[in-house]
């Protein structure tokens, strides 16, 4: 039974409560119909709790007899109605204290049938359970397949129709107490298994409360790991379970909004806070000891939430509730400071990269392949990028350091896509800056152009083939690949220069009328240069296959065509005036093109050295003074 004190909650709802006025029968024939329904509502309630009582077993309403359960709730109805008209006609009367009593009753056993109901169907009211009985997880061989999928089809078929059973259940009960006055206690009941299942699911979900003190003594892989089922939550939880329990709340409590949201606000609130509130945990782990490959969970976590932030917004709409939404944008506040903070920390570790091996061969440099492999992978997030350095002091700051020819771009341009071109650019001339001062650690200049030439083509050819290209543009790729031809011609003046230069003279109308001595010593000359000139180069290695095909090209057109010629004019004389039959010309043209074809394969490498290949590395450091960089310098690009 209820106490005085609820009796007295119950007199205030009802009494307070606003009827239209009515042109009402006479005061005996209203009487009689009084009468008759709290007899019809006190033959329903009574048997309720009288027959069905027991105190090892709790007989429910709803579940033995339906046909009961829609009477009970018509008879309630009814008497509340009764109890409004008593109330205005005669607040002190018998018939008041008995429809009072009966309602009394009535509201402890629907209070009990709620709970039952919400505590026997908790998986089938469970929106994260249903989704999970999908027809589409289904999978089987292929003779069973349609009896699986009509018997997984079936399943579904039926937990819709007893969550939609128990739905309806729930809500004809709530509507009848809050008519009654028993909102709070319906609200409560609900509350009490609602936020059970929230929370379970969080918890199931991974998501738990982790001080900043305890996140920063994790291990990385702990972290990341946790990052990741961070991801996971918010997807299905902002996809079934909070979307499904405002959902459920919203039609349980249809008859009362305050109910609605403070039912969802008290079910759903924590749990929120907890999962939105993880990324501003993991950020001040990380905001002293920044790290650039932690960048990477960092933008996946920023990309779920902005995935999400229209249903956030959606489904936590209650001004009791926004907080949550507050928390929300918070942590993308924080995971965007973060995230600008590594791209800081990127640029940082390449200028200040010390490293003293000597890539042999003139090959790709490993910071070359890491930074790229790096920025390249930053290209895929560059619509995240492009929000968190909208307004960025940092972004400002790329555009005012970059060439002011860079782009064919305004300075006055101010897009998003123009500060992330310009984000990308610096990161890129930075690396490339640095790689121009590592170029300095060979003697030889032209190895210093073939260094410059490979590098840039790997930066060129990795920007081409992923999202890099759509950041900077068809104007950059191009402008570099130009850079890369300018280089590659460098190297061919200086490396091979003194053998080219002897081309012309043996081309010439002069070399046509030699005698067979002189062309014995033009070829003698050429040959002791081409062989030392191929000695010096043998460790030269190029390893993009289309600049290696242009740079063997482009050598043997210099050399083959006039070596040619001159063979063809000279050979016989050559070899007529040889002594003992010696032949004195050691190499005919298709020598000399078997061995330009075998240049930059770095076949004269010696074991010491670096060679470093996109997918293979081995290091064995040879000492090489390294000038130091005080500054970005960069004279070459």
């Amino acid at each position: 039974m209820r106490s005085k004190s609820g009796f007295s909650f119950f007199s205030k709802m009802t009494s307070s409560r606003k009827r239209p006025s009515l042109s009402l029968p006479s005061k005996s024939h209203e009487s009689t119909d009084v009468n008759k329904t709290i007899d019809n509502a006190a033959e329903i309630i009574e048997k309720w709790n009288t027959e069905y009582v027991s105190d090892k077993k709790f007989y429910s309403l709803f579940c033995e007899s339906k046909r009961d359960a829609k009477k009970f709730v018509k008879r309630v109805k009814e008497l509340q109605n009764a109890m409004d008209l008593l109330i205005r006609e005669d607040p002190n009367s018998e018939k008041l204290l008995r429809a009072q009593n009966l309602m009394q009753i009535a509201m402890k056993r629907l209070q009990k049938e709620f709970l039952q109901i919400l505590s026997m169907n908790r998986a089938h009211l469970d929106p994260e359970s249903i989704s999970s009985r999908s027809p589409t997880s289904v999978v089987s061989n292929d003779d069973d397949v349609w009896h699986e999928s009509r018997s997984a089809g079936d399943s579904i078929i039926e937990v819709e129709e007893v969550s939609k059973n128990s739905r309806t259940e729930l809500k004809s009960i709530a509507d009848c107490m809050i008519a009654a006055g028993c909102a709070k206690e319906c609200a409560t009941t609900y509350k009490s298994i609602r936020k059970s299942i929230v929370d379970e699911s969080i918890y199931r979900l991974g998501v738990e409360n982790i001080s900043s003190s305890k996140a920063k003594k994790m291990p990385c892989e702990v972290v990341e790991l946790k990052m990741n089922r961070w991801i996971e939550a918010v997807k299905v939880s902002m996809k079934t379970l909070f979307n499904g329990e405002k959902t459920l709340c919203d039609e349980i409590f249809e008859s009362s909004v305050s109910l609605r949201e403070f039912c969802f606000r008290d079910i759903s609130k924590e749990g929120a806070l907890l999962l939105f509130g993880f990324p501003e945990t993991i950020t001040l782990r990380d905001k002293k000891n920044p790290h650039p490959e932690k960048i990477f969970p960092l933008l996946d976590m920023y990309c779920t939430i902005t995935d999400n932030l229209l249903a956030i917004e959606a489904i936590f709409s209650f001004p009791s509730i926004s907080n949550v939404r507050t928390q929300a944008h918070s942590s993308l506040s924080r995971l965007s400071e973060s995230i600008l903070a590594h791209l800081m920390d990127f640029e940082s570790q390449i200028r200040k990269d010390s490293s003293k091996t000597v890539v042999r061969g003139g090959g790709v440099h490993p910071m070359t392949i890491s930074a790229m492999n790096h920025i390249s992978r930053l290209a895929e997030y560059s619509n995240a990028l492009i929000n968190i350095l909208k307004g960025s002091s940092s972004s400002s700051s790329a555009k005012a350091l970059l060439p002011k020819s860079y782009f064919n771009v305004s300075e006055s341009e101010e897009s998003p896509v123009s500060e992330l071109k310009a984000r990308f650019a610096w990161m890129i001339l930075v690396l490339l800056c640095k790689i121009d001062g590592k170029a300095e650690m060979y003697k030889d200049f032209s190895m210093q152009y073939l260094f410059l030439a490979n590098n840039l083509q790997h930066v060129v050819s990795r920007a081409r083939s992923t999202n890099v290209k759509h950041v900077l543009g068809n104007d950059w790729i191009a402008k570099n690949s130009e850079k890369v031809r300018q280089f590659a011609r460098s190297y061919e003046r200086l490396a091979w220069g003194p053998l080219a230069s002897m081309c012309p003279a043996i081309s010439t109308s002069e070399a046509v009328e030699m005698s067979p001595e002189e062309a014995m010593m033009q070829f003698k000359k050429f040959n002791e240069t081409f062989e030392s000139t191929c000695e010096a180069q043998s460790e030269c290695i190029v390893l993009d296959p289309k600049l290696l095909d242009e740079m063997r090209i482009s050598i043997g057109r210099k050399l083959l065509p006039v070596y040619r010629d001159f063979y063809n004019a000279h050979r016989n004389a050559v070899m007529l005036a040889g002594t003992e039959g010696q032949w004195n010309v050691r190499y005919n043209p298709e020598d000399i093109g078997n061995h330009l074809s075998e240049l930059f394969s770095g076949k004269g490498i010696s074991e010491k050295g670096y060679v470093c290949t996109p997918d293979f590395c081995v290091t064995t450091p040879t000492p090489t003074p390294v000038r130091k960089t005080r500054s970005l310098s960069c004279r070459r690009f």
